[in-house]
């Protein structure tokens, strides 16, 4: 057999006599080199031709099998242009298909499989059209830099991919700028279906968050027909496009100061034929010039958007108001709740449980003390402990914005608590949540009690 050969495609095997075969079989399968990609395939001459994992077998190995049959028998290595995929290897999974093609590839280049490269494979990714984008947990053994674009091809081919990325740690710039490389492919542009919604973007710098389907669904289901929107964290449309597409918004100001997610949103509004409902903002929106405009506000950033709060109420109606979209990660850390009846926490909210006799500076301290998240770890059930925790929050959050409408009108203003949206776990005891937060003008000028 040629030894250029091996980079032709095809597979090696060893050949035998049929009667040989099973005891070739075992001898391969403990000797964890016998390819299970494809069949025993039986030759012209009568052999059969077991496959092997290339240069796995060794003069060695060749030596041991020769003494396990007469002489003048057949043991010998030779070239299969074409094997036939054996019946398992058709109805592989993903994952599966790229461990068998990786432990054929590795002998090629002088390495052998092990546990530690069966723990470094990915264990899920994104798909974006053409391109794969893998996260950053997986290939960081040394091997695989060895193995240069062999390797990339490879791993393409078997997850069903023409392009190919990985995901490294977001950069702490301002832009929140992912680091992505580039392994297989010209470029980074992709399309990404949501909800009828046509998203294009280039992952080298640009971020997709699969975290937020629902929340972007939950817009996609609002009536804001005849509204005007300002998105003050547009990044690539992620809400801008739900409300023009599926919500009905009259018009949308959509803030932006990443270039290069300007340029994606841009694109995207183009082509769902919306471009003449947004004008996109270029720059940082706390230098927004626009007053007065807003039926509604979208705060879409996390950790926190309490930066963009002033901005907010300086682009709400301030005939009507409007409503406010704040996202927030919210700590919900274990913590036992001393002093208070079990069905008074569960039940009622915050007001009502101080008005009942809450031991004087009780509330106080169990909001130092934080909340219990999970009520069933095994049901993921929310417990009442945690609701108190995130009611506090939003309660203190419409204090807030109350407080900066009336500083800002010079009139007074109230706040009510339309909804709290559990949009994912961000970390253990942190969620992301949306508070939809109704922001109205007195007529009377009289503060809301």
């Amino acid at each position: 057999m040629n030894p250029e050969d091996l980079s032709s495609g095809g597979t090696a095997a060893l050949v035998t006599e049929p009667q040989f075969a099973q005891l070739f079989r075992k001898h391969l399968q403990n000797e964890r080199i016998l390819d299970r990609r494809y069949r025993l395939q039986k030759l012209p001459d009568g052999t059969l031709a077991l496959p092997v994992l290339g240069q796995s077998l060794t003069v060695q190995h060749l030596e041991q099998l020769k003494e396990r049959v007469p002489p003048g028998r057949t043991c010998a290595l030779t070239w299969i242009q074409n094997p036939i995929p054996s019946k398992a290897i058709q109805v592989r999974s993903p994952i599966q298909k790229l461990r068998d093609e990786l432990q054929a590839l590795l002998p090629r280049h002088g390495a052998a499989w092990s546990e530690e490269l069966e723990r470094d494979l990915p264990g899920s990714w994104q798909r974006h059209g053409d391109l794969l984008l893998l996260g950053q947990d997986c290939f960081k053994a040394a091997i695989w830099e060895k193995l240069g674009s062999d390797l990339w091809k490879v791993v393409a081919g078997a997850l069903g991919a023409q392009r190919l990325a990985k995901q490294g740690c977001v950069q702490p710039d301002r832009f929140r700028t992912p680091t992505v490389t580039l392994l297989l492919g010209e470029d980074g542009w992709v399309e990404h279906v949501d909800n009828g919604i046509r998203y294009v973007f280039d992952v080298t710098r640009c971020m997709l968050s699969p975290g937020n389907i629902t929340e972007k669904l939950r817009i996609a289901s609002l009536q804001c027909t005849g509204e005007v929107v300002v998105d003050l964290y547009a990044g690539i449309g992620y809400f801008t496009l739900p409300y023009l597409v599926h919500a009905g918004a009259a018009f949308v100001h959509a803030c932006e100061w990443n270039p290069h997610a300007v340029e994606a949103l841009q694109k995207s509004l183009r082509l769902n034929s919306v471009q003449d409902r947004c004008h996109v903002h270029v720059g940082d929106n706390k230098k927004l010039q626009l007053w007065d405009v807003a039926d509604r506000v979208n705060l879409g950033l996390i950790p926190t958007s309490e930066a963009a709060w002033p901005v907010a109420c300086q682009v709400l109606r301030k005939d009507i108001g409007g409503i406010l979209h704040i996202h927030q990660n919210v700590e919900s850390f274990p913590a036992k709740v001393h002093g208070l009846p079990h069905h008074l926490v569960q039940d009622q909210p915050v007001e009502e449980l101080i008005q009942q006799g809450t031991p004087e500076g009780q509330e106080d301290r169990l909001i130092q003390e934080g909340s219990n998240l999970l009520k069933d770890a095994a049901e993921g059930a929310l417990t009442s402990s945690a609701q108190w925790k995130w009611q506090r929050w939003a309660e203190s959050t419409g204090l807030r914005i109350r407080t900066l409408l009336q500083e800002l009108d010079g009139k007074q203003w109230r706040t009510k608590i339309l909804h709290i949206e559990q949009v994912k776990s961000y970390a253990p005891h942190v969620h992301h949540l949306v508070l939809d937060l109704d922001c109205r003008p007195l007529a009377d000028q009289k503060q809301n009690t």
